[in-house]
């Protein structure tokens, strides 16, 4: 099916990571200092578009990175993401806790899928409810634009989804980082902006 024929009610916006541990001042990472303006900017940017979609019968899709609690409550880190980020402790990215939420000005989210890597498909019940619901087309936005945002659009890619990267939807530590990124990511989905979606699906 071509992406002109899909219609709105099987279109979703794909939110990777926006939440409240990553992008609060309150936050792991913002009482880390681990923080960049274009990350700020995103809920901003993608509310008109989500709203849109809530409007139009169109889905809002959320990813929440995880840090599964193991024995006393402690997580579960990957050996590279503890020397990344060494400031992660007990409480940060758990299950049903506040900063493990979708940020405020993006809520609700009609479905919420728990991620532990990378990719939004990795070990996750991600394909199975989108394929339940009759998505077909995802317009993906989010952080980091090479890490969660690069993965998640490639396994959509190899699964068959009609899939579009938000441009100005997407950010990353750097923009010289997310440029680089988007631009390998142009051979394999279309890129657009959140200004073109709406124009088109409004």
């Amino acid at each position: 099916m071509s992406s002109d024929a899909i219609p709105i009610e099987k279109t979703a916006l794909l939110i990777v990571d926006l939440q409240n541990d990553f992008l609060h001042p309150d936050g792991a990472y913002g009482k880390a200092g681990q923080t960049a303006a274009s990350i700020a900017a995103l809920p901003g940017r993608l509310k008109p578009l989500a709203d849109l979609l809530r409007r139009r019968g169109g889905w809002v899709v959320s990813t929440q990175f995880t840090l599964v609690p193991a024995k006393g409550g402690e997580p579960m880190i990957a050996p590279h993401l503890k020397s990344l980020r060494p400031f992660l402790k007990k409480g940060d990215f758990m299950p049903g806790g506040w900063g493990h939420s979708l940020v405020d000005e993006l809520q609700p989210a009609d479905l919420v899928v728990e991620k532990i890597a990378y990719s939004a498909f990795y070990q996750t019940r991600m394909e199975w409810v989108l394929r339940k619901c009759g998505i077909e087309r995802l317009l993906v936005a989010g952080i980091v634009t090479n890490g969660g945002v690069a993965t998640t659009v490639r396994a959509a890619h190899v699964r068959e989804f009609d899939t579009i990267v938000l441009e100005d939807g997407c950010a990353a530590f750097s923009d010289e980082v997310h440029d680089t990124a988007i631009a390998a990511l142009k051979p394999v989905d279309r890129v657009a902006t959140i200004e073109e979606m709406i124009a088109e699906l409004g």
